[in-house]
């Protein structure tokens, strides 16, 4: 055999053909230049140069149409890539370096002299477009000099054949750029490029051929066209050489349907066209009912595309557009090999987004993304507010050979066969992911659905929401007020990540309380009634007929969970889960979730049982965001949360939206709290021992669903281990009456569930090779594969053994070259057998598969295949067996959560420093708030030296405090501190004062600040008025109440009268405590005689020559002497000037005013000034009786009497 480039063995030139000088570096006396022999034309892309060939002619090639079909499939004894990813043809890397240098894997019969190529083909990424290209890995190079010989595929080294070729500077350049299109490097790939392999056109075939290993291949036309586009004749029958002409050489003139083909236009690339240009549906847009977008009924979740375009589909379009007609504004993730691959518009986001390279995929764009980096890629597209789809292969080439072989397949169905089965997996939103890899917060986050009724001109709701991290579904079903406290204050705790609402079923008010609780990467879905927002009765038969709950003995019906069952006769809340669903279905993760039945009723109210804290008064209180940034610094649960467990954190979340009402309960939390702080033994060991904990809640969700990675699994498992052995420690200090005492007590026996556990598989190749892999003895369908693939390698190491003796020599060995395995490699001095098939070859080896080796590959790879799928299915039936202990999983979380909480309120309250306290709770019938020296808790680690109040409100003092002071002198600081001590008092933690007593508060309830919401159509005044009817209506004389500055939305004087009449009716008919804080001095004349309210103010220290104060934030009693706003001004930098008009304009309005008159004239008489309040009073129980004014106002009045 003659040698050829370097690595390449070159087949015996044919004896009947005319022989043509070889294209390499042979010397030629009268050949002056090759340059133009290289030259493009326009039939074909020029040749990459080459770094050698050989001094021995080789023939020219004629070609034809038939030279481009493809030879046929090997008989299905051929050996088959071992793993799920298809072969490409093309492929963009070797698999190592030896692959990289030796790959000549593929039948080309195009001698190296010919200049002709086959039209470059659109760059793949990691497969051909036909899936069953796959079938032509292992087709074997001839082993005979009549059989066609082998391309060498290598990388393009410029520099090496320039100096060979004496190719000019222009020309190199030409082909260097022609070459760089053929580079495709995964974003996140740090390997270095490889270029495409480029395949050379194959020669006539000869009349007389050796036999093959297998039959003809069937061509496949879609496959045919999209590999090759043929313009014209072969450059090989363009050019003609004359040794004795040395003028340059000019192409002949090709036949006239080459030149008419020449003269077209070249066809334009996927990735450079617009989508709209192949596919013209996407010129003009319509959903599946075919409606424009701007039709007020447009679905933008489908497309319609018309009956005649699917004619046009290559298979794998066809696949591809079946799925995503119906996840049009999605992002569908589509696994082609070992790639997954956007196309079409979804190419062109990612391109934009996250600049991954544009190519092609015959007719369509496409970017594409490995494997392994997928999550990472999908959690940036979920990110960025994309729902992310996926499409997984649900079989390997092999697979869909061994089963279509093994009978099947039902019918032969043409082309479509030829694409490998795909599948929707599975689809990923904000607020439904459920792979913990993918969740990058510890707190939930809930997907949730509303149903709004109008019911006797009241709003009602029924509301469902799941965590789909740790499968936990919540339903409730309220009637509301008028202003939707309730439904407000749901929102407000929960703040939903993704929304599920009836298409035009909610109210105006509901979408603004949404809106405005709801963060800007919050998805929102509008779901058609009754199709998609299923009614109650289409729920339960839909639960019904899915067998989500099974009964063995009785009626499914009674196995179902208790809150399920009794949410049968709540229509609205039936209705919510219903939507809730039937959305999981079209993510394909219902089932998964539902059947764990993790269901429980919420109450967002628990008026009975807890603190309520409304919407309303957890942002204004910055409980979990801040008003600044939205972020949590600064707020109360981020000074509370010192878990070391992320269901820990959950679970205190909770804790703060809803305090503990009950005295005896939180008597019980601060006796743990303060067993915690004495003997830090406890803390110190749960700690240590549970801080790397994983999130064992979603985890053992995971494994229910059977979607858990070894290594996950292993984890659960070490993670139960770790706690049975820390309760094991913990129990040396605990077990007693107390709340510690009761939990570790209440831990469920871990040790005889994790028994079984201990020797089932091996661990250490879970955690390295993420496989579970059972002990002999546990799984026998798992050790009889195995046995079947250690006898497949015992034969194979038998058959080396017999090669090397019939051989003579030890140096054949196996190698295995990509996927192509198992192969014979033997020196090219050693003369071996004529039936063996040549694969591939180096400089000093030749690789073969004999008939018996093919079979025994065969035979190995299919083992391998079903072993792959043994192994999932023991991986699937591991994790049913864990399943069955998931109540006793699922309690010991919670019973570790809640530990965790405390022990976090343990830490919280030793970081408060000195002086603090632990709050004494008072039973008293009259309500009392009564701290020494308070100072914010959640501005200790801010400020050094924050100024220490106190605050008494009810008890033996007036229940409210009028409080007024100077701009910014720190009465919202005194409202707020107030409000959150007392949350901190009923959660269970020690204070920062020197004291603390106070009743239960059942609701605190706030209005502060200035806000408008223009979207509603309501004013500042507007909002302030809806926030103060909301407290009117709902306090009571246990609740916790503050208003500041009620009235500044609208003029002076109906501020003041707002003002007023809201302050009489709260001290006098609500009964409540609390602050209110306000600038209208005048307020405090009014009730300075009032029995319920005492004057506080903030003291300053004043300089009126230079317009300056000194803000002490002290609160004393008394009344400030004015707001000094034009001290403010002047200390803002406003004008002199204008200061200064402003003080006299202040000046004539203050004496100016009737109501400051009146009073002050009473007062220069001796009179006695009665309150307008008091007067309304009156007039009330004179007119209506004591049914007018109430039994305690009737109270309040008389002492208002007294006083006067």
């Amino acid at each position: 055999m003659a040698r050829g480039i370097e690595g390449n063995e070159m087949s015996t030139p044919r004896q009947s053909q005319k022989k043509q000088p070889a294209s390499g570096s042979q010397p030629n006396k009268n050949q002056k230049s090759i340059l133009g022999f290289f030259q493009k034309s326009t039939a074909s892309p020029s040749p990459t140069p080459l770094s050698q060939t050989s001094a021995k002619k080789t023939p020219t090639s004629t070609l034809s149409k038939k030279s481009f079909t493809r030879p046929a499939p090997p008989s299905t004894l051929t050996p088959t890539p071992s793993s799920d990813a298809p072969e490409p043809s093309s492929p963009l890397r070797a698999d190592d370096d030896q692959v990289e240098k030796d790959k000549e894997n593929e039948i080309t019969a195009v001698p190296f002299s010919s200049p002709s190529r086959k039209a470059r083909k659109a760059i793949n990424y990691a497969e051909s477009d036909n899936d069953d290209d796959e079938d032509e890995v292992l087709r074997p190079i001839a082993n005979n000099g009549r059989k066609a010989r082998p391309a060498k595929r290598r990388k393009i080294s410029v520099e090496d054949s320039d100096d060979e070729f004496d190719l000019d500077a222009a020309t190199q350049q030409a082909m260097v750029e022609d070459d760089f299109d053929n580079f495709i490097v995964p974003d996140d790939s740090d390997e270095d490029v490889v270029p495409q392999k480029r395949k050379r056109q194959p020669t006539k075939s000869s009349k007389k051929l050796s036999p093959r290993s297998s039959p003809p291949r069937v061509v496949d036309e879609d496959s045919a066209d999209e590999d090759v586009q043929m313009n014209g004749t072969s450059t090989a029958q363009q050019w003609t050489y004359d040794p004795e002409n040395l003028a340059p050489l000019n192409p002949r003139s090709p036949s006239q349907p080459a030149r008419q083909n020449a003269s077209k236009k070249a066809k334009e690339r996927p990735s450079a066209s617009e989508p709209e240009k192949r596919y013209p549906w996407l010129a003009h847009i319509q959903d599946a009912d075919r409606r424009s977008p701007d039709h007020p009924e447009y679905d933008p979740r489908n497309i319609y595309i018309p009956p005649l375009a699917w004619n046009g589909f290559s298979p794998f379009e066809k696949q591809y557009w079946e799925i995503k007609q119906k996840f049009w504004d999605t992002i569908v993730f589509f696994k082609k090999g070992k790639f997954y691959e956007l196309y079409e518009n979804d190419a062109t986001i990612g391109h934009q987004l996250f600049d991954l390279k544009l190519t092609d995929r015959v007719n369509m764009r496409m970017v594409g993304v490995p494997e392994a980096s997928l999550d990472q890629w999908a959690s940036q597209f979920v990110a960025k507010g994309y729902k992310v789809a996926r499409v997984d292969q649900m079989e390997s080439a092999l697979a869909k050979e061994m089963r279509e072989r093994d009978g099947h397949k039902a019918s032969k169905k043409g082309k479509d066969d030829k694409v490998i089965r795909r599948e929707l997996a599975a689809v990923l939103t904000a607020g439904t992911l459920v792979d913990t890899g993918m969740l990058q917060d510890d707190m939930s986050t809930y997907c949730m659905a509303i149903k709004e009724i109008d019911r006797n001109n009241l709003p009602s709701f029924g509301v469902a929401f799941v965590d789909t991290a740790t499968a936990q579904f919540q339903l409730c079903e309220f009637a509301d007020d008028i202003d939707m406290t309730k439904f407000e204050t749901l929102i407000a705790q929960i703040r939903p990540g993704e929304l599920l609402l009836e298409k035009s079923c909610i109210s105006a008010k509901a979408m603004r309380i949404l809106k405005n609780n709801t963060g800007p990467t919050t998805i929102w879905n509008a779901l058609k009634p009754t199709k998609e927002f299923w009614p109650a009765d289409i729920t339960v038969r839909e639960v019904e007929a899915s067998d989500y709950f099974k009964s063995e003995t009785k009626d499914n019906i009674e196995a179902w969970p208790i809150t399920l069952r009794q949410a049968r006769e709540q229509e609205l809340a039936m209705s919510a889960f219903g939507a809730l669903l039937q959305y999981l279905r079209t993510l394909k993760i219902e089932r998964e979730l539902v059947t764990l039945g993790n269901f429980t009723w919420y109450d967002p109210i628990r008026k009975a049982t807890s603190l309520v804290l409304d919407g309303q008064s957890l942002i204004n209180l910055e409980i979990f965001a801040n008003n600044f940034d939205g972020s949590a610094e600064g707020t109360l649960f981020a000074m509370l949360n010192r878990c070391v467990t992320p269901f820990g954190k959950r679970l205190l979340r909770q804790w703060v939206c809803h305090p503990l009402a009950d005295v005896r309960k939180i008597n019980a939390r601060l006796d743990a709290v303060d067993v915690l702080n004495a003997d830090s033994s406890i803390t110190d060991r749960f700690t240590a021992s549970l801080s790397k904990l994983p999130d064992l809640e979603r985890l053992i969700s995971r494994v229910h669903a059977g979607r858990c990675k070894a290594q996950d699994f292993l984890k659960v498992l070490e993670g139960f281990e770790q706690i049975e052995y820390t309760m094991g420690l913990l129990r040396q200090f605990g077990e007693g009456e107390g709340v510690i005492g009761q939990l570790i007590s209440a831990m469920p026996d871990l040790a005889s569930c994790l028994e079984k556990w201990k020797s089932t598989f091996d661990r250490d190749i879970a955690k390295k090779e993420g496989i579970l892999v059972p002990e002999p003895g546990i799984e026998e369908d798992f050790d009889s594969s195995k046995g079947e693939i250690d006898a497949c390698l015992e034969n194979l190491n038998q058959l080396l053994k017999k090669a090397r003796k019939d051989l003579g020599s030890t140096a054949v060995v196996f190698r295995d070259n990509g996927k192509e395995i198992y192969q014979l490699e033997v020196p090219n001095k050693i003369k071996v057998p004529s039936n063996w098939d040549q694969m591939s070859a180096t400089a000093k080896v030749k690789r073969y598969y004999s008939p018996e080796l093919r079979k025994l590959v065969r035979a190995l790879q299919e083992a391998q295949e079903t072993h792959g799928q043994i192994v999932r299915e023991v991986a699937g039936r591991f994790c049913e067996r864990f399943d069955e202990d998931y109540s006793t999983w699922l309690a010991a979380v919670k019973i570790v959560a809640q530990l965790d909480c405390l022990i976090s309120l343990a830490k919280a309250s030793a970081s408060l420093g000195t002086p603090s306290c632990r709050p004494v709770f008072s039973e008293a019938k009259r309500t009392v708030i009564e701290f020494r020296e308070l100072r914010h808790p959640c501005m200790l680690n801010a400020v050094d030296d924050f100024i220490p109040n106190d605050i008494k409100l009810g008890g033996d003092s007036a229940n409210i405090d009028l409080l007024t002071g100077a701009n910014a002198a720190g009465k919202s600081t005194i409202l707020r501190m107030t409000c959150i001590a007392v949350i901190l008092a009923q959660i269970g933690c020690h204070l920062p004062c020197t004291s603390a007593i106070l009743t239960p508060v059942d609701r605190i309830m706030s209005r502060l600040g200035a806000n408008d919401n223009i979207f509603a159509s309501q004013s500042t005044f507007f909002v302030e008025l809806s926030e103060t009817q909301k407290i009117l209506s709902e306090a009571t004389p246990r609740s916790l109440v503050i208003l500041d500055e009620l009235g500044r939305g609208t003029s002076s004087y109906d501020g003041v009268a707002v003002a007023q009449s809201v302050l009489h009716d709260i001290a006098s008919r609500v009964g409540c405590v609390g602050f209110f804080a306000t600038h209208y001095r005048s307020l405090a004349k009014e009730f300075e005689s009032h029995p319920e309210i005492q004057n506080k103010r903030m003291r300053i220290q004043v300089d009126d020559e230079s317009k300056s104060i000194t803000f002490l934030y002290k609160l004393e009693d008394g009344v400030a002497e004015g707001s000094f706003g034009m001290h403010c001004a002047a200390m803002c930098g406003i004008p002199n000037k204008v200061i200064e008009n402003a003080e006299v304009a202040a000046r004539e309005w203050e004496h100016t005013s009737r109501l400051g008159e009146r009073m002050e004239v009473k007062k220069e008489e001796g009179g006695v000034y009665v309150p307008l309040g008091m007067q309304s009073d009156i007039a009330w129980m004179l007119r209506e009786g004591l049914g007018g004014v109430g039994e305690r106002a009737m109270d309040v009045l008389l002492e208002a009497i007294k006083g006067l």
